[in-house]
């Protein structure tokens, strides 16, 4: 392997301890706090039981990684980017989780602030990918050589896509150790492929981001002794969408975030059919409830829907290696 590749790996496991490390930290001041997850009307009956458990551990990985990154650099314009929009994301998500456990309030962060948050942050990586970076305002279209020129459209498309993004992020975490380990093996496609184009600050980034989740599922995979909140899951999707842009991918994000889709579109389709026809087109949406409700134990959703998230960032760089973006 080159040292290029050995360097990534390096700096994977420093995030992964690190992250590790600072869960370790963070249990004790969060059960001090009694900073524990609500029980939601509308959650599954198993899932009662993990009322209390630790939240906000997303707070580990996002200082995990970030300092991992930042000391592997290079500090590029493209890693700040993706820096404030990790932490910009991960700030809004940590927002509407203290307002959910600290203020028993089950709302949490009214939506209309948390848009606001959330395009700003968008329209924000959209001028600094095209100015600041140098980046084209085209996008790729997923298994074709199709280049689509957006220009000034280019800044409402990301809003969207780290809006969607974000809030699909957030939707599969929702069984322990789901989003944490569907998220691994999208971030090691995301880095393989700046590796490829020779981009090492964003492979950086994305070693960084593996890394700490790997450090994270040490803790959070069943039985969960902490959950990343949506503190954890928010910050995923921004930065997810920072490397997409970055790496000019944005339109893939639905290939390597299939799972994300998937999830979400089952949420979407639920909706609609109950309020149209009355009724449920599976038991419980996001999908991975379905299964849930149905008697299925949790680590076998779990691994089944790891190993669809590893199916779909295996696709999607192998047609990018291809040249099919």
């Amino acid at each position: 392997m080159s040292a290029d590749v050995w360097a990534a790996l390096a700096v994977a496991a420093a995030a992964a301890v690190l992250t590790a490390a600072l869960v370790w930290l963070l249990l004790p001041l969060l059960r001090r706090l009694k900073v524990g997850q609500p029980s939601r009307e509308f959650d599954p009956e198993a899932y009662k039981g993990k009322r209390g458990t630790p939240t906000m551990g997303g707070l580990a990985f996002i200082l995990g990684a970030s300092a991992v990154a930042l000391a592997a650099g290079p500090l590029t314009p493209g890693m700040v980017l993706a820096l404030v929009m990790y932490a910009g994301y991960g700030l809004l998500g940590f927002l509407d989780d203290y307002i959910k456990v600290v203020h028993q309030r089950p709302v949490g962060l009214k939506a209309r602030h948390k848009l606001l948050g959330e395009t700003a942050l968008g329209l924000f990586l959209a001028w600094g990918v095209a100015e600041w970076a140098g980046a084209p305002t085209w996008v790729g279209v997923p298994f074709t050589a199709l280049h689509i020129d957006l220009g000034a459209f280019y800044y409402p498309f990301l809003v969207l896509a780290a809006i969607a993004t974000a809030n699909g992020t957030n939707l599969t975490d929702g069984a322990d150790g789901l989003l944490a380990g569907a998220t691994l093996p999208v971030a090691a496609a995301l880095g393989a492929y700046a590796w490829w184009q020779g981009q090492p600050d964003v492979t950086v980034l994305a070693a960084a981001l593996a890394g700490a989740l790997l450090g994270f599922l040490c803790w959070n995979a069943h039985p969960a002794r902490i959950f990343m909140g949506d503190t954890g899951s928010m910050a995923i999707g921004g930065l997810l969408t920072a490397l997409a842009a970055l790496t000019k991918t944005e339109l893939w994000l639905v290939v390597y975030g299939g799972l994300y889709v998937v999830e979400t579109l089952s949420v979407i389709i639920q909706v609609f059919s109950f309020r149209v026809f009355g009724r449920r087109v599976i038991r419980m949406s996001p999908l991975h409830y379905h299964f849930l409700v149905g008697g299925w134990p949790e680590r076998r959703v779990v691994r089944m829907f790891w190993a669809f998230s590893a199916a779909c960032a295996g696709v999607a760089l192998w047609s990018l290696l291809q040249g099919g973006a």
